[in-house]
C-alpha cells in the first residue's frame, strides 16, 4: 500500500494528512504544524526515517509526537532498531489498512 492509498484511507476516517517526501519536508512541515501523531517511513531518501525519529524525539516541543514507523524493513533485529531509534510503534509493510487504523487510534487516545 503505498502513501496516496493512506493517506485517501486516513482522510476518509477523518483525519487531516500532512505529507513530506523526504526529512526536510517533513522538519519543515513540523515548524508549521504539531500533528498529533507521525507515520513515519524509515526508507526515505537523504536520510533515514530512524535519523529523522532521532531529530524529532531530541526536540523538547515535538518528543511527546507519538511515531509509528511504517516500512518494509522486516529482517531480523528490524524492529527492535528501529524502536530503539525512539519510534513508539512498528508496523510491517503490506500493513493491514484496519491494523493501520487501530493503532493510530491506539496512540491518539494513548
Amino acid at each position: 500500500m503505498n502513501r496516496r492509498v493512506v493517506r485517501i484511507v486516513l482522510q476518509t476516517q477523518g483525519y487531516t494528512v500532512v505529507e513530506a517526501a523526504d526529512a526536510v519536508e517533513a522538519l519543515a512541515n513540523l515548524e508549521t504544524v504539531l500533528p498529533n501523531l507521525i507515520l513515519m517511513d524509515i526508507a526515505l531518501p537523504g536520510q533515514s526515517g530512524e535519523d529523522l525519529t532521532r531529530h524529532i524525539k531530541a526536540e523538547r516541543k515535538w518528543a511527546e509526537i507519538p511515531i509509528i514507523a511504517w516500512t518494509a524493513a522486516a529482517m531480523p533485529g528490524d524492529k527492535e532498531r528501529i524502536l530503539e531509534a525512539g519510534c513508539d510503534d512498528y508496523l510491517s509493510k503490506p500493513v493491514d489498512i484496519k491494523l493501520l487504523v487501530e493503532r493510530i487510534e491506539a496512540h491518539l487516545k494513548g
